[in-house]
C-alpha cells in the first residue's frame, strides 16, 4: 500500500488551547520573543523539541506501573541494565536524569583546560558541557553538511580526512576523546553512515584516543544506515545497532529521544577503572548508581521504550512522516536541509529570509512569525544558539547556518496536525518580506537561547 499509517492507536488524548493570533502577538511580547518562554498551553503545535515529548505507549505506561521505588538494587534497575546491555553491548551503564548530565560527568572526568573534542557536529549542551571544562569543541562535519541544498545520503558523516589533520596539529595527548553524534541534530538531523562510524573509530584507535557517540537518536540513524547504505537492506535494525556500537568505547545518551522515555539517560563505557570514577561522581550529584537520579518506573518506561524505538514498522512511519512535512514544503519553495532527517524537517532561514543579516537573527525572525501566525512552536538553530563572540574584537561570529528546526514529538501529533503546519509554513512564506529581524536585548553568558529576551527592529 501507498498510505503509510501510524502503527499504532490513540488510548488517550490532550486537548489543545486555540488563541487567536491578537493573543499570540501579547504573549510573543510578554515572552521576550524567544519561545522557550511561552507557557506550553499557549501552543498549538509545540515542535520545539522531541525530547522527552513522546507519547509513551500502553506497554510503558504498564512497566510505570510496575516500577520498584527501592533505592539500591531496585527491580526496575536491573530491567533497565539489562535492556541497555541488549541493545549496546556495553560492559558499564550508568543511569543519569538526562543527557546533559551525562555530558556533564564524562567531560568533568576527561576534559582539561586546552583539550580539544572533535565532533561531526557539537548539540548546546555537548558543547557548553566541554567549554564548561576549559577544553574546545571543534565541528568536522563533511562540506555537504554545510550545505543545506546539497543531497547527500549521509550529510552528518565526520570529515576523517580533517579529523586526522586536528590530531596532528594538537597531538593525541590534548584530544581525550572523539564524538560522534547520530543522528547528527544540529546539522539537520542527518544520518552518519556505517563505513563513517567504522572509519572515525580506525583513526581514533590507532592513535590511541576513545571514541564516544552520542546515541540519542540511534534507532533512526540505523534505520537510515539499512535504507541507504549497501549492504544492509536486508539486516535487522537491532543488528545494525549492535554493529554501530561495536566500533565505540562508550556513549552518552539522552533516552528522551529514543528511548520514548519523558526522562532520563544513561552514561556507557567499556572502561571499569573510568566507570568507577563516574558512578563516584554520580554518587555526588546525581543518586546512588542503580537510580541515578530518577524514579524506578521511568527506569522500567525505558527499558521498554529502547526496544519499541527499534520496531521497524515504527520507525518507517516516524522517517515517513518527518518526509511528508519537508516534502510539502520544499516543493511550494521552502527551503529545507536537505534530504529531510529523521527527527525534525530544518529550514534553511538564511535563504527564505535574504533580506535579514545573521546580525538580525533570521532564524529567530521565523521562529516568532510562525508562532505568531499558526501558534507553532520551532527553536533557532543558528546565530542565536551558536553565534561566537571574537575574543580580539568583541563583534559576533555568526553560525555556519541559519536554521529553524521543527522537530517532531513521537508518537504524538497526526497528519492532519502536520498538514496544519505545512499551511502555516506556506502562509508565511507568501509574505516572507515583510518579516522584521530582532536583536538581543538580555542574553546569559552560557546557552543564552534558553533565556534571552529579543525585540524587533524593522527591516534591514
Amino acid at each position: 500500500m501507498k498510505t503509510i499509517i501510524e502503527p499504532f492507536k490513540i488510548k488517550v488524548v490532550e486537548s489543545i488551547r486555540m488563541t487567536t493570533q491578537e493573543e499570540r502577538e501579547a504573549l510573543l511580547q510578554s515572552a521576550g520573543y524567544n519561545l522557550f518562554l511561552v507557557s506550553a498551553e499557549d501552543v498549538l503545535i509545540d515542535l520545539l523539541t522531541d525530547s522527552g515529548t513522546a507519547a509513551m505507549s500502553s506497554r510503558q505506561w504498564a512497566a510505570v506501573m510496575d516500577g520498584d521505588e527501592a533505592y539500591a538494587g531496585s527491580r526496575s534497575w536491573f530491567h533497565f541494565e539489562a535492556a541497555v546491555r541488549e541493545v549496546f553491548g556495553f560492559a558499564h551503564i550508568i543511569p543519569t536524569h538526562q543527557g546533559r548530565a551525562a555530558e556533564r560527568i564524562l567531560f568533568s572526568l576527561t576534559c582539561s583546560p586546552g583539550d580539544i573534542v572533535p565532533n561531526n557536529t557539537h548539540f548546546d549542551t555537548t558543547r557548553a558541557n566541554i567549554e564548561h571544562c576549559g577544553a574546545q569543541a571543534i565541528d568536522l562535519v563533511i562540506p555537504e553538511g554545510k550545505e543545506p541544498a546539497t543531497v547527500h545520503p549521509f550529510k552528518g558523516n565526520m570529515d576523517t580526512e580533517a579529523l586526522e589533520g586536528i590530531i596532528r596539529i594538537h597531538g593525541k595527548d590534548k584530544i581525550p576523546l572523539v564524538m560522534l553524534t547520530i543522528t547528527n541534530n544540529s546539522g539537520g538531523g542527518q544520518p552518519v553512515s556505517m563505513r563513517n562510524i567504522r572509519d572515525v573509530s580506525g583513526i581514533a584507535h590507532t592513535y590511541g584516543i576513545p571514541l564516544y557517540i552520542d546515541a540519542c537518536r540511534f534507532a533512526e540513524n540505523a534505520y537510515f544506515i539499512k535504507l541507504r547504505e549497501p549492504g544492509y537492506a536486508a539486516r535487522s535494525i537491532p543488528d545494525i545497532v549492535r554493529e554501530m556500537f561495536s566500533h565505540a568505547d562508550g556513549c552518552t545518551m539522552s533516552a528522551k529521544k529514543d528511548g520514548l522515555a519523558n526522562i532520563g539517560g544513561f552514561l556507557c563505557t567499556r572502561n571499569a577503572g573510568l566507570a568507577e570514577q563516574e558512578k563516584e561522581l554520580l554518587i555526588l550529584t546525581e543518586g546512588f548508581p542503580t537510580y541515578g537520579g530518577l524514579a524506578g518506573r521511568d527506569l522500567d518506561a525505558i527499558a521498554v521504550g529502547l526496544r519499541e524505538a527499534m520496531h521497524e514498522d515504527y520507525l518507517n512511519y516516524r522517517i515517513a512522516s518527518t518526509s511528508y512535512l519537508g516534502s510539502h514544503i520544499a516543493e511550494r519553495g521552502v527551503p529545507i536541509v536537505q534530504p529531510p532527517g529523521g527527527h525534525a524537517i530544518y529550514i534553511d532561514a538564511k535563504a527564505m529570509l535574504p533580506h535579514i543579516p545573521p546580525g538580525r537573527y533570521p532564524g529567530q525572525a521565523l521562529c516568532c512569525e510562525l508562532y505568531r501566525s499558526g501558534g507553532i512552536r520551532s527553536v533557532e538553530i543558528g546565530s542565536v544558539m551558536f553565534g561566537r563572540r571574537d575574543p580580539d574584537t568583541g563583534e559576533e561570529i555568526p553560525a555556519p547556518m541559519e536554521l529553524v528546526r521543527l522537530a517532531i514529538p513521537r508518537r504524538v501529533y497526526t497528519q492532519s496536525h502536520i498538514d496544519y503546519v505545512v499551511e502555516v509554513i506556506l502562509e508565511v512564506l507568501d509574505r516572507k518580506d515583510t518579516i522584521p529581524g530582532y536583536r538581543i536585548t538580555h542574553q546569559a553568558s552560557f546557552l543564552r537561547h534558553f533565556t534571552a529576551r529579543f525585540e524587533p527592529i524593522g527591516m534591514a
